[in-house]
């Protein structure tokens, strides 16, 4: 069996074949979804924002492979946790992430973290410091259910691309920013860059202007990718030509990085840029495109209803897909 990292933070750190072996997995489970494998284990779903299809999908995930979900609200039904190593806990949180994170492990199989960014300062923003410091200190495997990035919703949407397309090498992908009235994280734009160059797409990342391309850390992680598979990353902020004979359109919104911490000064910018929404005369320009989004997804400002309600949309599929593929993480890390 070849090694793989202990914990699923990135899917940066794992390779095409690891990745692929987890998205086989998954596929089977859809088919034996009630396996009790992992009876008697446990894991702590430790959620600092809300959710809804990822703490679903990970408590009844868990509960299929037999195993014990604890859900953890720090600040609400737990203790604030404190993660700066310097100075005196003087202030709100009681306790730190030190002894958070072995005590958990004392009790559970796995430990998994949400936490979004502040949005005030994307250079300590993105350091990801709430799960990096999880995973230093934890002594079990650590899973990211949506920090900078969303590893697990790049899973479900490969499984879902893949379940329709005969092949994903040298296909057409464009990720796409659309409109949304608040700035929103980049983590899904993040992920879903990387797994397209990953698994072998042409990548066409569109955006209004050059202030919302995605951190150099993803695009040259994605630069590499596409390269590692003899396929090509493109740049446009040209709707049409990015559109035209594209196997696959993913939208998604995202906050400039320049302008994090500066709502007012970014407002201006992406109120000009509406007309991104995905209509059904931008897919009329693709190849047969497949149309998906991660969730929640507003109708009538980021797509239309006429493109969501497509037999060409696979954003339920993705959803649903969130279900198997974090069954399939859990028994790839925990067994």
């Amino acid at each position: 069996m070849p090694h793989v990292p202990r914990h699923f933070l990135s899917t940066l750190d794992w390779s095409r074949a690891d990745l692929q072996r987890i998205l086989d997995d998954a596929r089977a489970l859809k088919k034996r979804p009630h396996t009790g494998d992992l009876s008697g284990k446990g894991i702590a779903l430790v959620f600092f924002n809300p959710s809804l299809r990822t703490r679903t999908s990970f408590e009844l995930g868990a509960h299929h492979l037999g195993m014990k979900a604890i859900v953890l609200e720090p600040g609400k039904g737990a203790w604030p946790i404190e993660f700066d190593d310097d100075g005196v806990m003087d202030g709100e949180p009681e306790e730190h992430i030190r002894e958070v994170a072995r005590v958990l492990s004392r009790y559970v199989d796995a430990i998994a973290v949400r936490a979004f960014p502040k949005f005030q300062d994307w250079q300590v923003d993105r350091q990801d410091k709430v799960i990096e410091a999880f995973a230093r200190f934890a002594t079990v495997p650590v899973i990211n259910m949506e920090t900078i990035t969303h590893p697990c919703q790049e899973l479900a949407l490969m499984l879902a691309l893949q379940d329709r397309l005969v092949t994903t090498d040298r296909k057409k992908f464009v990720l796409t920013w659309t409109y949304h009235p608040k700035p929103l994280n980049t983590a899904v734009a993040n992920s879903g860059l990387v797994i397209a160059a990953k698994f072998g797409f042409d990548v066409t990342l569109l955006c209004p202007t050059k202030d919302y391309v995605l951190d150099e850390r993803y695009m040259k992680a994605a630069e590499r990718f596409c390269q590692d598979n003899g396929a090509k990353l493109t740049m446009s902020h040209d709707i049409e030509s990015a559109y035209d004979g594209a196997d696959v359109v993913y939208a998604k919104s995202w906050g400039a990085l320049p302008f994090f911490g500066r709502w007012a000064d970014e407002k201006p910018i992406r109120d000009a840029h509406k007309h991104f929404i995905v209509d059904e005369a931008k897919m009329n320009r693709t190849n047969n495109g497949l149309f998906s989004h991660c969730l929640p997804v507003r109708r009538g400002v980021k797509v239309t209803s006429g493109v969501l309600d497509s037999p060409r949309s696979v954003h339920i599929d993705e959803a649903e897909n969130r279900l198997h593929v974090q069954k399939a993480l859990m028994r790839q890390l925990i067994s």
